[in-house]
């Protein structure tokens, strides 16, 4: 198998001989790893009891200083942020050259509402970046049928004049070997915008930075003159992507409880790991430039999480010299919200199952290894080390730690129960986990800070429920994260490969009124200013 096949392999399937079974060893890895350590937990707290309660008591300590270790790190993130969110960027590109930089924002869209839409370019027209250089692509689909096209022809008449580009481009369905989802539609409409703009207007690639957004994406004022200085100063600037930092916040205060939990627990997450590079890949809304992206096919059309496997794309055709630059600056998008709360539970439950399918890197990353040794042996095992560590603490740490901690005092038997560490054990573990849900507090206090101004039908003592929701947290880290990592690492597991399932953009939009919308961006920016 040359270079270019392994590079664009999305599952076993795409195998053929020794190279298809290798990848579905890999595949079976991952899950066999995580289900081994709950099964493994159940299985020996009847067998050696005493060994699992002084496993629990050691887990729950570890646990505790990994807490400690992150939320020190989220502090430092959201320090930088506010830092981020004070500065000058127009001023700071004062003694750089940068006029000759392009902004590519693709914004894919399926069957979301005229408003999730037209706000997203309202928030890049009242951004602070020239329009004559910025080129906007609405990537439609063929098979969102007629209604999705109408929208789209009414975004593009009142948005064409107003960028240097505006083009809206139809993925056609049922293209062979693509999987219908995000990654084949924004990588034909970056085909398709390659053709149509920038070679036809003979626009350099080195020359555009290209932002793969969600069409829920609304970017602050200043992102695309953070992201420019950011490029133009990166060590690697085309060898890069570029992650802000995803604020959930278009329609936080209509988001029920759950939903508003698992939306910060998100940004959080993301936030840890801005200030941690060398474990950082791409997620979500993100930029790079077009020389790259280029260079590595564009996005994979065969794949569910095309938003960080373009990541490991790159780092593979680039022998492992490739990077992503934190943006401490944030893009706000859209909590899961749902006309019904039981509806909002599902669509939460699948939106999380597909963020845990980025699992399907793991035999990915394995195989492209196995296949690329121009990669630094140290660099390979340190990626391969963190990925797994990352899955498997996800899918089985709050289970190890909410669910599993009592199971010695009820398979243990008499023999068991009758020793002092029988005694000790739900006290010494209470005590911990109540010292580690203290740290929540500061969090509570940082989540609605983050939030965009309190809408006018909201209580003024809302603010005060906001932060007696963290005590939900152990809860939807094991509804929310561990068993949905779980059921993915699962299908994965035994072939069930999962197809992209697209989050309902439903419910109502931040205050019902789309005039109080436009503005909530650099509203919330003024006020993370204040802090």
């Amino acid at each position: 198998m040359d270079k270019k096949s392994y590079l664009r392999v999305g599952h076993a399937s795409d195998l053929k001989g020794g190279d298809r079974w290798l990848y579905r060893l890999f595949e079976v890895f991952p899950g066999a790893l995580s289900w081994g350590t709950i099964l493994g937990m159940v299985f020996f707290s009847w067998v050696y009891p005493i060994a699992v309660a002084i496993f629990i008591i050691a887990f729950d300590v570890y646990w505790l200083v990994k807490t400690a270790y992150l939320s020190l790190h989220l502090r430092a993130s959201w320090r930088r942020m506010i830092h981020y969110m004070e500065i000058d960027w127009e001023e700071r590109l004062v003694h750089l050259k940068w006029n000759h930089v392009w902004q590519l924002v693709i914004l894919p869209f399926y069957n979301e509402p005229y408003e999730v839409v037209t706000e997203a370019c309202q928030s890049l027209k009242d951004s602070k970046w020239p329009k004559e250089r910025m080129i906007v692509v609405l990537a439609t689909e063929e098979r969102a049928g007629q209604e999705a096209q109408n929208i789209a022809e009414r975004v593009r008449q009142s948005y064409a004049n107003v960028f240097g580009h505006f083009l809206v481009t139809k993925h056609s369905q049922n293209m062979k070997g693509e999987l219908m989802g995000k990654g084949a539609n924004i990588a034909w409409a970056a085909k398709e915008t390659k053709k149509e703009i920038i070679d036809a207007f003979r626009i350099p690639y080195e020359n555009i930075v290209v932002s793969s957004f969600d069409i829920d994406t609304q970017a602050y004022p200043q992102y695309f003159l953070c992201l420019t200085y950011h490029f133009l100063t990166a060590e690697h600037p085309y060898q890069s992507s570029y992650q802000p930092i995803p604020l959930y916040n278009n329609n936080i205060w209509d988001a029920p409880v759950l939903s508003r939990v698992v939306a910060v627990s998100g940004t959080y997450w993301q936030m840890m790991q801005q200030v941690r590079p060398e474990r950082l890949t791409t997620f979500s809304s993100h930029s790079m430039s077009f020389k790259a992206l280029v260079k590595v096919g564009f996005w994979q059309a065969n794949v569910v999480s095309e938003d960080s496997r373009i990541f490991w794309n790159a780092l593979l055709a680039f022998n492992g010299d490739y990077y992503v630059v934190p943006l401490f600056y944030p893009v706000s998008m859209d909590a899961n919200v749902a006309p019904t709360f039981f509806k909002t539970v599902r669509n939460i439950y699948r939106q999380q199952r597909r963020w845990t399918w980025g699992v399907e890197n793991i035999p990915y990353i394995l195989f492209g290894f196995f296949k690329n040794r121009a990669i630094s042996f140290q660099k390979r095992i340190y990626y391969l080390a963190t990925q797994l560590e990352g899955f498997w603490s996800l899918a089985t740490n709050p289970i190890l730690i909410f669910a599993l901690g009592w199971l010695p005092l009820f398979l243990g038997g008499d023999e068991f129960n009758v020793t002092l560490i029988s005694y000790n054990l739900p006290r010494i573990t209470r005590t911990l986990m109540t010292i580690a849900m203290l740290g929540l507090i500061g969090s509570a206090f940082m989540s609605v800070a983050l939030f965009p101004p309190r809408p006018k039908n909201r209580h003024r003592f809302s603010w005060a429920f906001m932060m007696l929701q963290w005590m939900l947290v152990p809860f939807t880290v094991t509804v929310f994260g561990a068993i949905p990592g779980l059921d993915a690492q699962a299908r994965l597991m035994f072939g069930k490969y999962m197809g992209f399932w697209v989050t309902p953009k439903e419910g109502k939009r931040a205050g019902n009124l789309f005039q109080e919308r436009v503005s909530v961006n650099s509203q919330a920016e003024k006020k993370i200013q204040k802090l």
